[in-house]
């Protein structure tokens, strides 16, 4: 059973990354008539439907039962604003984060995003030895090394590549990039940042993202307001919104809490394994179905290389260690 329940979640995994990201992108290229959804108001619009899904399943743990509901929210929550408070700096950087995605999928091919967001371990783990006084391996910082080196030549540029981006790509290259270093940057620091709030209280993960999600509400709707106010004035909240629109905002939404509910039948191993998956899966689609991607030699050994490094970097030879989950 226990078998079945990893390559469950190995499947789950592959399909939650590789779907994200390739509807992303697709919905993000997709010429249509009429204004384009606003990345802003979906970014807000996954965040409430997070908040109703960790709603549900407090709700399933408190036995389906609305008071017990109630007082565990009014006991986790409201009687302990200072608790709650901290939620609100890695709340912002997701916040910020899920609005990078967007801008580096609408300039990015999926395959290349893919890849180079791979750089998160290096950030998620450098901010874990500063941060919470973490010890890596030999092997995780050979795989660092690698890492840095895979992404380095999926970002290589090419003659060819250069050609087929101006045809292929609707966007700025330098514009997805940027984005999508900086997400990873943003991605490191939230996510341990979030994981010593957990180590240092008792409250359950989905109490955490309620609170998350609250403040990442509000603090979407801020950049609803500044950056696209005029043009929800003008077409309206859900101005764009079609049947992908609202696939993509429940996978943004739900993915974080599938990944949180399987990863305990899923060692690091499997992890590696699904990253990997995900990035040939996403060249494959890229390349054969949204064809806004021509891989080039350059590009696989970097892709090779990133795929190591993953697999390395969730590799420990000693039972009894503890290597830092990205």
């Amino acid at each position: 059973m226990s078998a079945n329940l990893k390559y469950l979640s190995l499947g789950i995994l592959v399909f939650q990354t590789t779907s994200l990201v390739l509807t992303m992108r697709y919905s993000r290229t997709l010429k249509e008539e009429g204004p384009r959804y606003l990345s802003s108001t979906a970014v807000v619009v996954a965040e409430l439907l997070k908040i109703m899904a960790c709603l549900l399943l407090v709700y399933k743990d408190s036995k389906c039962s609305l008071r017990a509901l109630n007082r565990v929210l009014h006991d986790e929550i409201l009687n302990k604003p200072m608790e709650t408070l901290k939620l609100a700096i890695p709340s912002g950087i997701y916040t910020l984060q899920n609005n990078l995605l967007y801008v580096a999928l609408s300039n990015l091919d999926a395959a290349t995003y893919q890849v180079t967001y791979q750089l998160k371990i290096l950030t998620t783990a450098l901010f874990s030895v500063s941060m919470l006084g973490k010890k890596l391996g030999v092997y995780q910082w050979l795989s660092l090394i690698i890492l840095m080196t895979g992404v380095a030549f999926v970002q290589w540029p090419s003659d060819s590549q250069e050609i087929d981006s101006k045809e292929l790509s609707a966007g700025s290259q330098f514009v997805g990039l940027m984005a999508v270093l900086t997400a990873c940057f943003s991605s490191g620091f939230a996510g341990v940042y979030f994981e010593k709030i957990l180590k240092e209280t008792k409250q359950s993960v989905w109490i955490r993202n309620i609170q998350l999600g609250f403040f990442g509400s509000i603090f979407g709707l801020m950049g609803v307001y500044i950056y696209d106010g005029e043009l929800v004035s003008k077409n309206g909240f859900f101005q764009g919104y079609n049947r992908l629109t609202w696939i993509v905002v429940v996978l943004q939404a739900l993915g974080g809490l599938v990944i949180a509910a399987v990863i305990k039948y899923a060692d690091n191993i499997l992890k590696g394994f699904a990253t990997s998956l995900s990035i040939i899966l996403s060249t494959l689609i890229s390349y054969f179905w949204l064809q806004d991607f021509v891989p080039t030699s350059v590009f696989f050994l970097g892709a090779i290389l990133v795929i190591a490094a993953t697999f390395l970097y969730g590799y420990d030879p000693k039972p009894a260690g503890n290597p830092i989950k990205a």
